[in-house]
């Protein structure tokens, strides 16, 4: 049966403005890190995806090496698009990234121009894409030159492979030098994409700042933890959990022991704002950030994080409570 998008998508999910652009962001955008794989049935990949786009995500966020099997999100996006989505491309905001290892050899990882411009044409071509909106460098390379990467993402950009260009994981210090660069070139950065939540609040060390002084809009990934701000782990680890599984690298079973205290009284404040933890911990961070990026692997908790927007704001009292629980030990 052909996929008709919902009617009323753009009725609830509100849209910020990303920095000093004109691009409006959903405040949820969906990430295809874990969950989109070929370990995963596609009907639920697929599912998940076109109930986001129904409830007014129009972000969705990629990279080229998320799967696993590398490559593969890209591929499911790409098939969903194909059979679904493609009518509705110009709703959408399709973003990708290169950085981390992706083929053997010196030219596959890292930021050369080499590296980040193959990638792309890699990444487009699985997802049946003629551009992306937004194109990342993953990570700061320590070893090219910081105007060889911007440069990579400014050419990418002027081939119309790009409509815009975002950096992830960069300290404030690089920030502020790939910012320069980039402006200097004639393409502005438009966003960058840290790890942010109530327990990884690296970015309001300088980051922000640095974020607000250059114009630039920005988008967390992990706002709830690898799951840690959800009501998955307030009675203990279950067995079938993230936290229990021994090939998990994300979420260490001591890392869940050491925030249950705070995860418990965390959900207090929630119930008593009516939501759940997760919603609660969703619109903090979107005090701080132009959107959030959630994954989800059932479209019940896709659905669930997406209620956050129904209260994205907060008492005096409320921060002051949140703020004196996490700083308990």
């Amino acid at each position: 049966m052909s996929y008709l998008a919902a009617e009323n998508r753009y009725d609830a999910m509100p849209y910020r403005r990303c920095g000093n652009s004109g691009l409006k962001l959903p405040a949820i955008s969906l990430g295809l890190w874990h969950n989109f794989g070929d370990n995963k049935p596609y009907d639920n990949s697929r599912a998940m995806l076109l109930r986001a786009f129904d409830l007014g995500i129009t972000h969705f966020d990629l990279a080229n090496n998320y799967g696993p099997r590398p490559g593969a999100a890209e591929e499911t996006f790409g098939k969903v698009l194909k059979q679904d989505l493609r009518p509705y491309r110009d709703e959408m905001i399709v973003s990708t990234k290169a950085g981390w290892e992706m083929w053997p050899g010196p030219y596959g990882e890292w930021g050369s121009r080499k590296y980040l411009m193959a990638s792309l044409d890699q990444s487009l071509q699985r997802m049946g894409l003629d551009y992306v909106d937004i194109f990342y460098s993953h990570r700061p390379d320590p070893e090219t030159p910081m105007a060889e990467t911007m440069g990579a993402l400014d050419a990418i950009v002027r081939q119309g492979k790009a409509l815009y260009v975002g950096i992830s994981s960069y300290s404030p210090e690089q920030t502020a030098e790939a910012a320069k660069i980039l402006k200097e070139l004639g393409t502005p950065c438009l966003i960058h994409q840290p790890k942010y939540s109530m327990f990884s609040r690296e970015i309001e060390r300088g980051l922000t700042d640095v974020l607000r002084e250059t114009g630039m809009g920005s988008i967390a990934f992990c706002p709830l933890e690898q799951g840690l701000l959800t009501s998955r782990y307030l009675d203990g680890i279950p067995q079938d959990s993230r936290a229990a599984a021994t090939d998990n690298h994300f979420l260490s079973s001591a890392a869940v022991e050491l925030q249950l205290s705070h995860i418990r009284q965390l959900n207090v404040v929630a119930q008593r704002r009516g939501q759940t933890l997760a919603q609660m911990a969703l619109a903090w961070a979107l005090l701080t950030v132009t959107s959030v990026i959630i994954g989800a692997s059932r479209v019940a908790q896709l659905e669930e994080n997406v209620g956050a927007i129904a209260k994205l704001d907060f008492s005096a009292e409320e921060l002051l409570e949140i703020e004196r629980i996490l700083a308990s030990t």
